[in-house]
């Protein structure tokens, strides 16, 4: 293999070994990068057992998709794997220095941060414990299982309009403003076009497998809600290095060009973490794109110095 990485241990550290990362590391793996991949093992959708719209992987287990991605990239011989945190990052010399849990450190030359976002769900008894079960933030993942039954859409505020919009094509519609939002004349209207009830007696809790138990006792049966989460960034990483962010919908994101390259030159981010909403396939899709961009950032770098 070609010297890439000059002093440093790895040509590129990639932070997050989920979908997005795992897709950046093949493509490095596959042009023969040294490459370290650090992993705390907290893929955002763990709470899922199945993931569904991935070409070829529709209804596999969610944690087996990542199981053998992970075993496909370590049969690469130029690929290291750290079951760590990475809890800390600065630009060192031409590179980067990353500050591991265990208190030990490595460098690379290349950066690529796909570490995920958390999401926090509006304060509802029962609603957490059944998020990724029967409690969804994306149609297109979850809505067919639901088999056109009875869907309920929590209102967190205005953007949950695009939620009770989106889902009657998967069943049958109740939109909980739940003291959160108040539909005007014309959305009122469109949600009417749609054949989506409005539901305004607040949420008491959630019960049995979605069951909706509203203030004044009554229980709407539902085989699966709906609601925006807030989402943020589950590593400090990117705001250490100083990366720029964008406000989406429903939080910030690293704000990155069409080569997933992000502000700070040399630092690529990718999956969720880099876009306002996601899923497998676009986070497989974008580590691709960051690892091929990292690789042509390193060829780029050597015939400059050449």
């Amino acid at each position: 293999m070609k010297n890439k990485s000059g002093n440093a241990e790895f040509d590129v550290i990639v932070v997050g070994g989920s979908y997005a990362g795992l897709s950046a590391a093949l493509q490095l793996a596959r042009a023969r990068c040294r490459v370290l991949v650090i992993d705390a093992n907290r893929r955002r959708n763990r709470y899922a057992h199945r993931s569904h719209g991935f070409l070829t992987q529709d209804g596999s287990e969610a944690a087996a998709i990542a199981a053998d991605g992970r075993a496909q990239l370590q049969a690469y011989p130029t690929v290291a794997w750290a079951n760590d945190t990475a809890i800390g990052a600065a630009a060192d010399g031409d590179g980067f220095r990353i500050t591991l849990g265990d208190g030990g450190s490595v460098s690379g030359q290349r950066l690529v941060l796909a570490t995920g976002v958390v999401d926090t769900l509006p304060p509802v008894d029962g609603l957490q414990e059944r998020w990724g079960k029967s409690v969804f933030h994306c149609p297109y993942c979850h809505g067919y299982e639901l088999d056109e039954g009875e869907i309920g859409v929590l209102a967190v505020g205005a953007l949950s309009m695009h939620h009770a919009l989106m889902l009657p094509d998967w069943g049958r519609v109740t939109f909980l403003l739940n003291g959160t939002f108040e539909p005007d004349a014309a959305q009122l209207a469109a949600l009417e076009r749609r054949g989506v009830s409005v539901e305004r007696t607040p949420v008491a809790r959630i019960d049995g497998a979605a069951d909706v138990v509203l203030a004044d006792g009554r229980r709407l049966p539902m085989a699966g809600l709906f609601v925006a989460s807030r989402t943020h960034s589950a590593s400090p990483l990117a705001a250490q290095l100083g990366c720029a962010f964008e406000d989406g919908p429903i939080g910030a994101f690293v704000a990155t060009d069409a080569q997933q390259a992000t502000s700070v030159p040399g630092v690529f981010c990718c999956g969720d973490l880099a876009r306002a909403t996601g899923n497998v396939a676009f986070a497989v899709a974008e580590g691709a794109m960051a690892g091929v961009a990292a690789h042509r950032s390193l060829i780029a770098e050597l015939n400059h110095a050449a």
